[in-house]
């Protein structure tokens, strides 16, 4: 096998993986399909394995594909990075960042900082990722991040914001219809939104909720952007950020005394692109922006 593998190739195997054929690889790379069979050709004789098997559906990935695909999505994160590091160099800010956040962060609260950023700084390129999965910035899998746990790596150069209250909220003619919930035990007979798959942070919650766990919910979804839009169209009763809440349509706020959740928000990037005009710009205005978040949930009443 040859020492070094090119990357053109893995990046035509992720992009097979991902499409499932080599004509969907094609047509997301910008490729033809004769040169994506290529490609795949190529790196199975480097390899001297097989990497995908014909089934009716498309192409499967062999187990040697699947142990590959890791270290293939590293690669191409290191290259995303490499990129975005060039064309950040130069006079003036400019370049590509990559910031990722919580779904519903990333659309109730960074997309107006993304608004202002591109009308001071025209050459900036911005990309939001946005998953409540936690993206590796020590992989370069983006450039900033922002996140309701502390970063746990010494390499990053991390700020913490302050701490954003979750209360449990529902929206005003929901509970002039069904009641409001004067005791924990009220929340039994009430529609509760709550996320579907069970992680350690929403078990947290359950206990939170006295226990109410999965079977307690009437709505169930892993998208809290879409349990936001859910209590706001009166579905139900979920959990929501005090200072979201505050927007319109405005939510009610229920049993605050008995239920509140502090999370603590960080701004974090990694200590190489300290010296980067684009991420530290990027980097201050999220700051910025949080804190004025951070500060209207701690201003709401209770």
């Amino acid at each position: 096998m040859a020492s070094t593998l090119p990357w053109d190739l893995l990046h035509t195997f992720l992009g097979v993986l991902r499409e499932g054929s080599l004509s969907g690889a094609a047509r997301a790379l910008g490729l033809t399909q004769p040169t994506a069979g290529r490609h795949v050709a190529a790196l199975e004789a480097l390899l001297d394995q097989a990497l995908f098997t014909r089934a009716p559906t498309g192409l499967l990935p062999t187990e040697a594909a699947l142990a590959l695909r890791g270290h293939a999505e590293q690669m191409e994160a290191a290259a995303a990075a490499l990129q975005r590091a060039a064309t950040a160099r130069g006079d003036g800010v400019c370049g590509t960042v990559r910031v990722t956040a919580s779904e519903v962060i990333g659309v109730e609260v960074l997309a107006d900082v993304f608004a202002r950023l591109r009308a001071q700084h025209p050459g900036l390129v911005l990309e939001l990722s946005l998953s409540n999965q936690l993206q590796d910035l020590l992989r370069r899998e983006a450039d900033i991040a922002v996140r309701m746990t502390p970063p746990g790596q010494s390499q990053l150069i991390a700020r913490r914001i302050g701490r954003v209250d979750l209360g449990l909220h529902a929206r005003p003619d929901y509970l002039d219809r069904c009641g409001r919930p004067a005791t924990p035990a009220d929340l039994r007979r009430h529609a509760l939104i709550g996320f579907d798959t069970l992680t350690p942070f929403i078990r947290a919650g359950a206990k939170r909720l006295g226990g109410i766990g999965r079977d307690g919910l009437a709505l169930r979804c892993d998208s809290d952007l879409a349990q936001l839009a859910l209590m706001r169209a009166g579905a139900g009763i979920g959990f929501c950020q005090v200072a979201l809440a505050w927007r319109e349509p405005r939510l009610e706020r229920v049993l605050a005394g008995a239920f509140g959740w502090p999370l603590d928000t960080w701004v974090a990037m990694h200590e190489d692109l300290r010296h980067s005009a684009p991420c530290r710009v990027v980097f201050d205005a999220l700051a910025e922006a949080l804190a004025r978040h951070v500060a209207l949930g701690a201003a709401a009443p209770a």
